[in-house]
């Protein structure tokens, strides 16, 4: 992926290294089975509770990548930033680069295609764990989005775990995560993220209210595509095997995959982001339409 030839946001708050707490303290992460530690629970009761949309719907990355559970992120390097807190390593670019080429995709597209001016996030790098607007952010729960202060939070650790688990590994791997998440900031602004959550409250079964919540991330997947789409037809960002790694990646993060890994057995019932051949799917759908409207039959 070519990277640095985009715009580079200012919109990135580098938290790493600082004193961030959480008020009351370090929430604990207690995993195992597949399922979400009792850290990232009490989160996902804190956004509900401040936002009033299902949490499940708003972190796109509570189960992306990690399986949820135990994770063994390694703390980053000693980082520099410039007086603005701007990030001023490698990594740090990166993301403010990537995040640039969503701002200026997005920027462009979302009237053009929807008729919506967008609203740009801010992307919070922290290490450990850091306040957000929907309580307290942690390492364990992945990458993620907070609609009450339309935030992406990411410790880059987590790309650690991408590679250590699943191979996946790579800048445009890496990119699709940021665009995924910048993805459920698109859905927010379509105001998609608060009608689902009305579905789900008159839902007759989790199962049924799963379902919604896998409708949401292969949307975010989807959206992710016709970032890349776009953006490379802005930026020329993608190189030779970039697609066949976000696919790869794609694959490997499907509930099926992730569930058969950590218990032997996949339960659909209980998927909230979508099979691995969903995933692929959706993904593609974005990559080769670049329409936002290529996505929407995904809600009916």
């Amino acid at each position: 992926m070519d990277w640095q030839g985009g715009p580079v946001s200012n919109n990135v708050e580098d938290r790493r290294g600082g004193d961030e707490g959480g008020g009351g303290g370090m929430i604990s992460s207690f995993g195992g089975g597949g399922g979400l530690g009792i850290g990232a629970i009490i989160i996902l009761t804190l956004i509900g509770w401040a936002t009033g949309i299902n949490p499940q719907l708003l972190i796109g990355g509570a189960q992306v990548l990690t399986g949820a559970g135990n994770s063994s992120y390694s703390q980053p390097q000693q980082t520099t930033r410039s007086s603005n807190g701007a990030p001023t390593d490698q990594m740090g670019r990166f993301i403010a680069s990537v995040l640039g080429e969503t701002e200026g995709v997005w920027t462009k597209i979302l009237p053009e295609q929807a008729n919506i001016q967008y609203t740009k996030p801010t992307l919070v790098l922290f290490s450990g764990q850091t306040r957000s607007g929907c309580g307290t952010a942690q390492s364990a729960m992945g990458p993620f989005y907070c609609p009450s202060d339309q935030k992406v939070y990411l410790d880059m650790a987590f790309f650690n775990e991408m590679k250590a688990k699943y191979g996946g590994g790579g800048d445009f791997a890496y990119a699709y995560v940021v665009a995924h998440e910048v993805g459920h900031h698109v859905e927010n602004l379509l105001g998609i993220l608060p009608k689902i959550q009305q579905m789900q409250d008159q839902a007759s079964s989790k199962a049924q209210s799963n379902a919604l919540s896998v409708k949401v991330e292969l949307l975010a997947d989807c959206f992710a595509g016709v970032w890349a789409a776009n953006a490379n037809q802005q930026y020329k960002i993608l190189q030779q095997g970039d697609v066949e790694t976000a696919i790869a990646t794609a694959q490997a993060i499907g509930d099926d995959k992730l569930q058969t890994a950590a218990r032997g057995y996949a339960v659909p019932d209980s998927f909230t982001h979508g099979s691995a051949a969903q995933r692929t799917q959706w993904l593609t759908v974005g990559l080769q339409s670049g329409q936002i409207q290529a996505c929407l039959p995904l809600l009916k």
